[in-house]
């Protein structure tokens, strides 16, 4: 045992052999246990304090040789620990020496990568350098060469004017033109210093080397043939000038400066100096007249060529179709009439479809189109028009298309407005008209009533001796179907319709919509060419893209001929029903049209709501300040519905009040409408549209009203009794009594009194009265006071005598007759 650096060892017999524990403290603090065997020396984490003693380092050894305290559990899970340490640390270090293999590894791929990129940059130079050296040396040889030459051509003699005799004489050799020998030594010299100061600086590469340009550039020949001619000229002692070039120059209705400058392509500052000397200060970016610019092109000798802003639709002209490209195409049908004559229901029945009952209240508000074919064969295209009074525009634009009127008109109800109307707009278009006289089964049904009325307005039918079809039908029985369809098929026979399929597509527009999932959706009828899938095209103010083609049963088209109605998706906004369809060749001719359309019609807006002079601004000033306006905003699900809607409330008012429609669009409600209608006070009206969430909460919020409609005689109902609500009450008089004056007594305190007997009526105190004098209205007012018997009374009934006293009037007479009435406040409606 030593006590040397503060340890204590603690042995067995034998000592410290191997075999033996050794346990070793540090100033009181435990250490690790040290276990040697005959193999390895293991330090084992000692977990508590062991007594004196030793043992063996077997689990099972003798006990007497195991250090004291340790039982065979602790010693088994002892030498358990040693060996997971054993296997950490072997694992460690396999680790390290993977790493440390991968670093060599990396380090050895980036020397190599370096070296491999050093080599390339030396051989890169080596190749430049070899290729410099290449150069010079060409360099020196031709001007070795050129040296030879101009040696050569010195050494030739110049003929002298003497004669050989009277010279030099005749045997003396000429001089020789070959350098001498110490003049070539020096050349050489000074071109080996030359090419030695070339060697110093071929290894240096410049920009035109590495992009090998540097002696590849050679000048054009007509570059070559421009200096020479100007080498020339200026030889001559004649001045360079230019060849004028005479352009054609586009010129619209106004111009920028420099846009005309650069069309005649002249300099921008000689164009801003003309115009000077003309008087005119401009710049380069104000715009100039057409008249002015001619005679700008006209100072520069350009010729002129005047176009206008409309002839970007030229693109679009029509183009005569010859006759041997026109096919065969189907009829189109307009059915029009009264509303709630069953024009819907007929078409139902010819088609086998339920379309009316769909309809809100039965009625129809949109245009709809759709494709029959008949047990014949034939194929009809059929327009569905509204009855009602507001989709007059809807109509026309029916009867514009079609090349068939159907009047449908029913026989229990006879010839009614909307009939007279559809039969003016067929008259109007100059189409051929079959009569459908419907609900022929209802018992009060007078088919020859209706005969007889139609030609109070020049429809003679064939039953009456004239030439228009008329067929008694049935929608609810089927009654009559074949025959009119016999009719249609006739009348379309003797049209003998035809169109070219192979050409541009152009068509009409029944209907437009904005759709949520979708977007704008036209409805289209096309009535020459083949609108195709990806054809590009302009319609109003709006251009697109065919983006798919939709036909009246849902079904995807590729695409759509001659009188087939179908669904267009592409476009970029929502058209007007009405506008025409055109397919152009790029979507820049289509922009450009659609554009100069937008423009020409906002300008157009613009002329109609401006005053031109000052008594017209004073005028319509004065006109609006009499006139009270209720402000709506309309937004419908289809085009045509608003456009009626709007037509609709333009009719509705006097010259007391009137209807203004902000704004009307197509699609959903939403928040930029609530914001414009709270900014006007005026309501929202949405007819077959919803308002999104957002607009909704924003109209919560701040108070605006919106109302949803589905029939257009409730949405014209409504506004039609708000609008009345702004015209002012009308007053009216009613006589009540006369009073005739007997005498005129003088009451201090009060003035004159007349004494008065009710010859006529009642007097009321409250009443407003006149007094006549030789039965003229002298003076109109109110009662003072209205006495009889010396008592206040309300009212005096007919022949009973009172005292009356008039406000703030005392010229009363006997004999003058004092008239009684009363004023009342009568509520005015708007026809």
């Amino acid at each position: 045992m030593s006590d040397n650096d503060g340890k204590k060892t603690l042995g067995l017999r034998g000592g410290n052999r191997p075999g033996n524990v050794t346990q070793s403290f540090s100033h009181g603090r435990k250490k690790n246990v040290v276990v040697e065997t005959k193999r390895k020396r293991v330090v084992v984490p000692k977990p508590g304090a062991a007594k004196t003693g030793g043992g063996s380092a077997k689990p099972g050894g003798d006990p007497s040789r195991r250090p004291s305290g340790i039982s065979d559990a602790e010693m088994e899970r002892r030498l358990k620990a040693l060996q997971a340490a054993k296997a950490r640390e072997a694992e460690d270090a396999a680790k390290r020496e993977a790493e440390e293999k991968e670093r060599a590894e990396a380090r050895e791929r980036r020397r190599l990568e370096a070296e491999a990129k050093e080599r390339e940059q030396r051989e890169a130079e080596e190749r430049a350098r070899k290729k410099a050296e290449e150069e010079e040396r060409k360099k020196k040889e031709a001007a070795e060469a050129a040296a030879k030459r101009a040696a050569a051509e010195a050494a030739v003699p110049a003929p002298s004017s003497t004669p050989q005799g009277r010279g030099a004489p005749s045997g003396k050799p000429a001089p020789s033109a070959t350098p001498r020998k110490a003049d070539r030594e020096r050349e050489q010299r000074g071109r080996g210093n030359k090419g030695r100061d070339d060697g110093r600086r071929s290894g240096k590469l410049t920009l035109g080397q590495a992009t090998g340009g540097e002696n590849n550039r050679h000048r054009s020949m007509a570059a070559m043939k421009r200096k020479q001619e100007r080498a020339r000229q200026k030889a001559m002692g004649g001045q360079v000038e230019r060849e004028k070039v005479v352009r054609d120059v586009q010129l619209p209705e106004a111009i920028v400066v420099s846009e005309l400058a650069n069309r005649m392509a002249e300099r921008v500052a000689d164009v801003v100096k003309e115009l000077m000397k003309m008087g005119m200060m401009v710049t380069q970016n104000q715009s100039i007249d057409a008249d002015t610019a001619e005679l700008i092109i006209e100072e520069f000798g350009h010729k002129v060529v005047r176009v206008s802003d409309a002839d970007v639709e030229d693109v679009i002209a029509d183009v005569e179709d010859k006759e041997e490209d026109l096919q065969p195409r189907p009829p189109v049908i307009t059915i029009m009439g009264h509303v709630d004559h069953g024009k819907t229901s007929l078409l139902d029945a010819i088609r086998d479809a339920k379309v009316v009952s769909g309809e809100a209240g039965g009625i129809t508000q949109h245009i709809g189109a759709y494709q029959v074919k008949t047990d014949d064969g034939v194929t009809l295209s059929f327009l569905d028009t509204p009855g009602h009074a507001a989709f007059t525009s809807m109509r026309s634009r029916g009867a514009q298309v079609t090349d068939i009127v159907v009047l449908v008109v029913a026989a229990d109800d006879s010839v009614m407005p909307q009939t007279i109307e559809a039969i003016n707009h067929a008259k109007a278009a100059e189409v051929p008209m079959i009569v459908a006289i419907n609900k022929i089964d209802k018992p009060a049904a007078d088919p020859n009533k209706v005969r007889a009325e139609l030609l109070q307005h020049e429809v003679i039918v064939e039953a009456m001796s004239g030439e228009v079809q008329d067929v008694e039908v049935s929608a609810h029985t089927g009654q009559g179907l074949d025959e009119l369809l016999e009719a249609i098929a006739l009348q379309a026979e003797i049209l003998e319709l035809k169109a070219n399929p192979d050409r541009a597509a152009q068509g009409a527009v029944i209907e437009a919509q904005l759709d949520v999932g979708r977007g704008p959706v036209a409805t289209v009828l096309v009535q020459t060419g083949t609108l195709k899938q990806g054809d590009i095209f302009v319609v109003g103010e709006q251009y697109g893209k065919v983006r798919a083609l939709i036909n009246d049963k849902g079904e995807r088209v590729k695409e759509a001929g001659p009188s087939v109605p179908v669904e267009v998706l592409g476009l970029n906004g929502t058209p007007e029903a009405g506008d025409v369809l055109n397919v152009t060749e790029t979507e820049a001719q289509a922009r450009e049209i659609a554009e100069y359309r937008e423009q020409a019609a906002k300008d157009k807006r613009a002329a109609a709501g401006a005053a031109t002079t000052l008594e017209q601004l004073m005028q319509k000033a004065k006109e609006d300040e009499n006139v009270a306006e209720l402000p709506i905003l309309v937004k419908a699900d289809v085009q045509g519905s608003a456009e009626a809607i709007v037509q609709a409330m333009e009719k509705i008012g006097n010259n007391e009040v009137r209807v203004r429609v902000l704004h009307h669009g197509v699609g959903a409600i939403t928040e930029t409408d609530v914001g414009l209608a709270e900014a006007s006070g005026a309501p929202i009206m949405g007819f077959n549209v919803r308002a999104n969430a957002s607009a909704r909460n924003t109209a919560n919020q701040k108070g605006v009203e919106i109302r949803y409609y589905s029939v257009i005689y409730d949405l014209v109902d409504d506004v039609k009794a708000a609008a009345s609500g702004l015209l002012s009450a009308e007053i009216r008089e009613n006589f009540i009594g006369y009073a005739a004056i007997k005498e005129v007594f003088k009451v201090t305190g009060v003035g004159k009194v007349a004494g008065c007997i009710v010859t006529e009526g009642v007097a009321r105190r409250s009443a407003g009265v006149r007094l006549l004098r030789d039965n003229v209205v002298i003076h109109e007012g109110t009662l003072k006071t209205l006495k009889r018997f010396k008592d206040e009374v309300a009212e005096v009934q007919s022949g009973q005598e009172c005292g009356m006293a008039f406000e703030n009037y005392d010229d009363i007479r006997a004999d003058d007759v004092i008239e009684i009435f009363e004023r009342e406040e009568v509520t005015r409606t708007l026809d």
